[in-house]
């Protein structure tokens, strides 16, 4: 980077001492005798004391900046370099003005990125002289120019788009390139605003955002501090003030088409503009009883998108965002807990077709889960015509129970029939035999002597117990 046409521009200070040149983006170093320039970017940080200056630079192949690769092996880096001096202030400034001057041009280098990666727009047209464009005065805009003096400004209605400027900055904002657009009154706000949501980013100031607004303080904001001041109607002071505060809302009145299909923040920045066709499910999580708040997971259509999460809403508002969402058509899950919403959609874009396969969305349905668990079998079977599953089964099963019914008539009618064949005296004679097996089966066998030996006319011996 050539920062000097010759060794002639280079700066020569009477002493060899360190010089910032703020018009070159250098910082000269007293090096053996010389005073060596370097580009402002080169050097990391710049540390000091009282009695030193440490100069650290960017070198590549560091940790520092693991994607630089050397160009050149056989090259030498200058990594950091010290100097001592006797002059604590000039140590001090020397401080502030090579950190003053990278912060600067690093802005700018930013910028400059940043304005390479912008999509290119028609240029604005200019309303000519005898058509007045519309114009509204005394404006704010967010997000403000850069600068420690903030003015207020003017935005203007041309051909195909709208000019706001102050006294010293203005920005374009085109008609094609506007998305949505909001038009807020102070109800239960403190201001009036007018909001463009843009397709394509544009500058503002030294930044680049989606989201213009220009805005207007209708309300004033007092503090008593030394007691009260006691009102009157004659008071022309308060007469005035009201005056000021109707102009105010009638000058910010506008009409504009407001659009119904978005999810929007426009009073705290950042703003949150989030369009309802590019949803395409919500997660209610941390919902349980006891809780006072819970958290709104926003997934998009496009699933590479992180999700947008709105956390610790309040329970009170559960039941408003729920019809809310019934109305747009969006669908919602409920869940007791946070998920990890990363590690999520790099699963199912990593295999989309089983995800599809799986059932979709429907693995976040708890409580459906839960209550289905028992017909999932026959859902995992694939479509089958009940009316033929129905009469299959039906007509077994009446067979089974027909041939079942068959049998017992069967056995009943040869019971009946045998009872029926048999006399008094042979059914009391089995009667009895029945008894004497069973009776034999069940005697022991001390038993079964003893009767033997009454049999013959024997008697069995008695046995003394001492």
């Amino acid at each position: 980077m050539s920062l000097y046409k010759n060794i002639n521009d280079i700066p020569q200070p009477r002493d060899l001492m360190i010089t910032v040149d703020h018009k070159s983006d250098a910082v000269l170093l007293p090096i053996y005798g010389r005073m060596v320039p370097f580009n402002v970017t080169t050097i990391r940080t710049v540390l000091g004391n009282q009695n030193t200056i440490r100069v650290i630079f960017n070198v590549p192949g560091t940790h520092l900046n693991p994607n630089d690769s050397l160009t050149n092996k056989d090259a030498i880096y200058l990594k950091e370099v010290s100097f001592r001096t006797k002059d604590s202030r000039h140590s001090s400034d020397v401080v502030q003005q090579v950190k003053s001057l990278r912060r600067k041009v690093m802005a700018r280098e930013s910028e400059r990125a940043e304005r390479t990666s912008l999509v290119n727009q028609e240029k604005l047209q200019i309303a000519r002289n005898n058509s007045k464009p519309l114009r509204l005065s005394n404006l704010w805009i967010r997000p403000p120019f850069s600068g420690r003096k903030k003015n207020r400004g003017t935005l203007e209605a041309h051909v195909n788009g709208f000019r706001y400027s102050t006294t010293n900055e203005r920005v374009d904002v085109l008609f094609a390139n506007i998305k949505h657009a909001f038009f807020q009154p102070a109800e239960k706000e403190m201001t009036t605003l007018l909001h463009f949501h843009l397709h394509n980013h544009i500058m503002v100031g030294t930044k680049k955002t989606k989201d213009v607004q220009f805005y207007v303080e209708v309300m004033d904001v007092v503090q008593s501090l030394g007691g009260r001041r006691r009102s009157s109607a004659y008071d022309q002071d308060e007469i005035v003030e009201e005056q000021r505060e109707r102009d105010r809302k009638r000058s910010t009145w506008i009409s504009i088409t407001l659009q119904i299909s978005c999810l929007v923040e426009l009073t705290e920045s950042p703003f949150l503009v989030v369009s309802l066709s590019e949803i395409e499910i919500v997660n209610l999580e941390r919902v349980g009883f006891g809780q006072k708040s819970f958290d709104m997971a926003i997934i998009f259509k496009n699933l590479k998108k992180d999700v947008l999460r709105v956390d610790s809403v309040p329970t009170s508002s559960l039941e408003g965002i729920k019809e809310w969402l019934d109305t747009t058509d969006i669908k919602y899950y409920e869940s007791k807990l946070n998920l990890n919403w990363r590690r999520i959609l790099k699963t199912i874009t990593d295999d989309p077709q089983s995800f599809t396969d799986a059932g979709g969305w429907e693995f976040l349905n708890q409580d459906g889960s839960d209550s289905e668990s028992g017909g999932s079998e026959d859902s995992d079977k694939g479509y089958e015509p009940s009316d033929v599953e129905v009469e299959s089964e039906s007509g077994d099963e009446t067979s089974e129970s027909e041939s079942d019914d068959e049998e017992e008539e069967e056995d009943s009618e040869q019971e009946s029939e045998e009872e029926k064949g048999k006399t008094w005296a042979e059914l009391e004679r089995e009667a009895t035999n029945a008894d004497r097996e069973h009776v034999v089966e069940s005697d022991s066998e001390e038993e079964r002597k003893r009767r033997k030996m009454k049999a013959f006319g024997t008697q069995p011996e008695e046995h003394a117990t001492i």
